[in-house]
């Protein structure tokens, strides 16, 4: 039993870490173009 006195805040560290950084990325707009990405690898060698 004494462990769960330090297994449940880590987790919440954990939860509210991956929270922050979902909410950071979704503001950054990091997911609005997700195409752009995967369309540069092909186009990259029509730029050299």
């Amino acid at each position: 039993m004494e462990v769960a006195f330090v297994l449940v805040p880590i987790s919440l560290v954990i939860v509210l870490t991956a929270c922050w950084a979902f909410i950071w990325s979704v503001k950054n707009d990091q997911f609005d173009d997700l195409e752009k990405e995967s369309f540069s690898i092909l186009m990259r060698d029509e730029d050299e």
